[in-house]
């Protein structure tokens, strides 16, 4: 038995004495309302209504009934107004600062189709993480490592020039002692610059004889194309981003790496339903495949 419709109908014909009246002002016919006030009759055990010819009147039992009913109807119109309000509440959340500004209006565009109506707050990866644990935001697309990722796309080097190879090793950024020329350098972006992309590739320049200072870590995405787009430098990034640049990219011979990324809720949020319904575009946003899969096979 729908309870909720049951004790709407009864207070409704209550108020109205009468159950053509009484449903019409519940927004039902007749025939509903004869058949919820029935039902609850019922299951209470006893008659709320003595039915007239054209009217009806509580019994003393139904009076007794009418004030828990009516605050039943109104917890559940106050429910209702609850959930119509926070559907329409702005989602707040963090996104990372290479999204393109024409993928991020795509990714609120796509989200109002589904009823939902995003808040996007553009921020570096450990000050994401920090939004997430203030609860600044709902929810956060982190950076992960590719076998935790939802997201995942392919790392490799981007430069001016085309190194007619298929893979650039680092190994041949090693200067020789005899060199006069300045060090070519590697640039990380911030949003790379976190331990499952830096540590491997800091390690691999080590390995390789490439001095400390061949590997840098930008304060920002624009500084490090600048410096790449008028010298010989390369950039740490996506197929995407160099595509976007105007750079040819190539993977990296030595290693694979990848940038992925996960959605996290802040505390006792569940983002769930944000990744059914906007996965995909999410992804697109990201120029990301979905999976974690996907950033081998785009190396490949």
């Amino acid at each position: 038995m729908d309870l909720v419709g049951a004790c709407r109908a009864f207070v409704s014909v209550s108020e109205h004495g009468g159950f053509t009246v009484g449903a019409a002002a519940a927004r039902m016919s007749q025939p509903v309302a004869s058949r919820r006030v029935a039902a609850l009759e019922e299951r209470l055990g006893e008659q709320l209504f003595e039915r007239m010819s054209r009217r009806a009147v509580l019994t003393p039992f139904g009076r007794d009934m009418l004030p828990a009913a009516r605050q039943l109807v109104q917890a559940a119109d106050v429910l209702l107004h609850e959930a119509d309000a926070a559907k329409c509440k702005p989602w707040r959340l963090a996104v990372p600062g290479l999204c393109s500004t024409a993928g991020l209006a795509r990714l609120i565009a796509e989200a109002r189709g589904h009823g939902i109506t995003l808040d996007l707050r553009i921020a570096a990866p450990a000050q994401r993480v920090e939004f997430i644990h203030s609860q600044l935001v709902r929810a956060a697309l982190l950076a992960v490592p590719v076998d935790e990722a939802t997201w995942s796309l392919p790392l490799g080097l981007a430069g001016v020039q085309d190194p007619g190879v298929r893979r650039v090793y680092i190994e041949t950024l090693r200067i020789g002692r005899a060199s006069t020329g300045p060090a070519r350098r590697i640039w990380i972006q911030p949003e790379d610059d976190v331990p499952h992309i830096r540590d491997p590739l800091t390690r691999l320049r080590d390995a390789v004889g490439l001095r400390p200072a061949q590997l840098v870590a930008a304060t920002d995405l624009t500084t490090a194309a600048a410096e790449v787009l008028c010298t010989g430098d390369l950039l740490l990034c996506s197929p995407a981003q160099a595509e976007e640049l105007a750079l040819n990219w190539r993977p990296i011979g030595e290693l694979t790496l990848s940038r992925g990324f996960a959605l996290v809720a802040a505390a006792g949020g569940n983002p769930r339903h944000i990744e059914a319904r906007l996965g995909e575009a999410i992804g697109r946003c990201l120029g990301a495949g979905t999976g974690a899969g996907s950033a081998g096979g785009a190396a490949a």
